[in-house]
């Protein structure tokens, strides 16, 4: 269940905890630009009155601490699938090789993943719209020159920029994330420290009381700022999801020596501020409480130093919907898409030009959209507390199936994270009308996008292995027949093993001929991050010069065919009175079946297969199949030694 890492000590560990600080904690290190001014202002705001400004700091102090160190540091984080984290790793963790002891219980998981991985792509697209808005927003209090109308087309140009440059790979721009990061945490710890000093008697909000009390006096209708303080944990999905990156320790030693203390300060600074507004009983329209804290002078500087950690926090996200993107492909919940790979060092500096594209363009419609962070954060919250919710219904699996733990204690865990989770995700239900149903019809498309993909594949699969032939029926009757055989290398790709498939009786049935050497090789993705070298490959003969090839790849890894031939020629040699010449990418041809879905319509009051899927969804998934990068280009195959021989499929 849990990968055996070795724990960094000493400098190693101030290494790269220094490096989490910038890919790790960009996200909910952003929060407090405009976090605290949310819980006063726009549409769900709250009245400026002493107790509700110490409410609302405590209620900031003990989500961090309960959420952040207790929930995710402290528990969740111990959930590893072999060192990797993220919705999909838990996914897999609780689903062992796709199975479960019921149909009903994989399902559920199945469902209740999958919509979590969705609504992580609406926080995706939301976090560098909302953190670069948020960051520039700075200059109307530098200067009355930069209203909304120069602000939003900077904020453009600096989101444009930045998705333009991921295709020269994040290694460069990490180089310097762990530095700006630490610029950024010690400056708004420092202002935060300003802050209190001119109002130290804000600390006594560290007492949770005030949070209680905040509750007793509001009831019920004090559950709507919680839409607000969500903004202050938001990234915290992401600690989990990059802890293969750097390990459980170096994020849980940045967490607590400098990102932790730097927040609170911070959040604590502008609440000392906020005490000179007491009178008002509400925020002034523009006034940004996190920008009050610097001095005159200090201004533009922090513009700058706020808006590259907005970059850093966007930074992370869009590469955490690469990987994201790439362990749907793997796992078999969205089709093949191109995949450059900008390290060739780093397994997982990677790049997506279709992902890329999809998110910029939605993130400019956001920014052009909603125009100011204030607006935006409405959109924000909802994609954040589902995402949260499904992690602890997964995590509950994780402790009650694998780690064994008495049900007395799962319960309580459970229904502590469940109980936060509802209260914070009820909150931004009230942000639907105000921009929250952007995430939440995002997620819902996506997931019935991954969700038909799935089931899609399911049944072309069962529909071609109805149509293929068992190799131990197959090779004997060769052996009978005796075709023509010609010489050199036969690869036939094939997703089911252990069968002639399909693409191979066409072949034989109109060509009439077949190699001296024929190889049935089949890609299977297991649910683990990486597969161990030793374990890529097992090569079996089957007689007539027959061999079956599988090869197992990890859903951190891409499928490279050169390499797997390259170990089948190694398991070979050793074996080698069958003459089977070294498996060389020139000499060898490829052959491809190229499904063509035909979406039959069900006869009236016919009844439809319990497996069956709607003639609607039956479209979507012929739609996506077409769009879906080809066999060719994903398994990297040379375009000149390619067959391929199409067959109609019925769905």
């Amino acid at each position: 269940m849990s990968h055996q890492r070795v724990e960094p000590k000493g400098a190693a560990l101030a290494a790269l905890s220094f490096a989490a600080l910038g890919v790790v904690y960009g996200d909910i290190g952003t929060s407090p630009l405009y976090a605290l001014a949310e819980c006063f202002s726009g549409p769900h705001g709250i009245a400026l009155t002493r107790d509700n400004l110490f409410g609302v700091l405590s209620l900031v102090f003990w989500a961090l601490n309960f959420v952040v160190s207790f929930k995710y540091i402290t528990l969740v984080m111990r959930a590893d699938n072999r060192g990797e984290g993220g919705i999909l790793a838990l996914l897999a963790l609780v689903r062992p090789g796709g199975k479960s002891k019921t149909t009903g219980k994989r399902s559920i998981l199945l469902m209740v993943g999958l919509f979590g991985a969705a609504l992580l792509y609406g926080d995706g697209v939301i976090t560098p719209a909302i953190s670069v808005l948020g960051a520039v927003d700075g200059l109307k209090m530098a200067s009355p020159i930069f209203t909304q109308a120069w602000l939003v087309p900077m904020s453009v140009v600096i989101i444009t920029a930045l998705f333009f440059v991921q295709k020269r790979g994040t290694a460069g721009i990490g180089k310097i994330f762990g530095p700006l990061t630490t610029v950024w945490f010690a400056s708004i710890a420092m202002l935060g420290v300003r802050g209190i000093l001119a109002h130290p008697e804000v600390l006594a909000a560290l007492n949770p009381w005030y949070a209680v009390n905040y509750f007793l006096q509001h009831g019920v209708a004090g559950l709507e700022v919680l839409g607000a303080v969500v903004l202050v944990i938001t990234g915290g999905e992401a600690l989990y999801a990059d802890m293969g990156h750097f390990g459980p320790k170096p994020i849980r030693f940045a967490w607590f020596l400098v990102v932790l203390p730097a927040l609170v300060l911070n959040y604590f600074g502008q609440g000392a501020l906020l005490l000179e507004h007491l009178q008002a009983g509400m925020l002034p329209a523009d006034y940004n409480p996190f920008y009050a804290l610097v001095p005159g002078w200090a201004l533009y500087p922090m513009v700058v130093i706020a808006t590259a950690a907005a970059v850093v926090a966007s930074q992370a996200l869009i590469s955490g919907a690469y990987s994201l993107t790439q362990q749907g492909m793997q796992l078999g919940f969205i089709p093949r898409m191109r995949i450059i790979h900008t390290s060739h060092t780093e397994m997982g500096q990677i790049y997506m030009p279709g992902i890329n594209t999809a998110l910029w363009l939605a993130c400019i419609a956001l920014v052009m959209a909603f125009k100011t962070p204030q607006a935006l954060a409405g959109t924000y919250g909802v994609a954040v507390t589902g995402t949260m919710l499904t992690t602890s219904i997964l995590f509950a699996a994780v402790m009650s199936n694998i780690w064994k733990w008495p049900m007395w204690r799962v319960v309580t865990i459970t229904t502590l994270f469940v109980i936060v989770d509802l209260a914070l995700l009820s909150a931004n239900v009230l942000k639907i009308p105000h921009g929250g149903w952007v995430p939440l019809v995002a997620a819902i498309f996506i997931y019935l996008l991954m969700s038909t993909w799935k089931k899609g594949r399911s049944q072309v699969t069962a529909l071609l292995k109805e149509t293929s032939l068992p190799l131990e029926l197959f090779v004997p009757d060769i052996a009978r027949r005796q075709p023509h055989r010609v010489p050199g290398i036969a690869v036939f790709m094939t997703s089911i093993p252990d069968v002639a498939p399909p693409v191979l009786l066409h072949h034989l049935k109109h060509n009439k001929v077949l190699h001296q050497k024929v190889v049935l090789m089949t890609v299977q993705s297991a649910e683990i991050p990486q597969v161990a070298a030793a374990d890529r490959v097992t090569v079996e003969a089957k007689g007539e010069g027959f061999y079956q090839v599988m090869a197992h790849y990890g859903f951190l890894e891409s499928p490279d065919v050169p390499e797997i031939l390259a170990l089948v020629t190694d398991r070979l040699h050793e074996d080698r009175e069958d003459g089977m010449p070294s498996l060389r990418m020139s000499e060898i041809s490829f052959f491809l079946g190229r499904e063509t879905l035909i979406v039959t319509p069900r006869a009236r009051g016919a009844p439809r297969a319990a497996d069956a899927m709607p003639g609607w969804r039956a479209k979507l998934f012929g739609v996506m199949s077409r769009n879906a990068q080809s066999a060719t280009a994903y398994f990297g195959l040379p375009p000149n030694r390619v067959i391929e021989l199409g067959a109609q499929i019925q769905v």
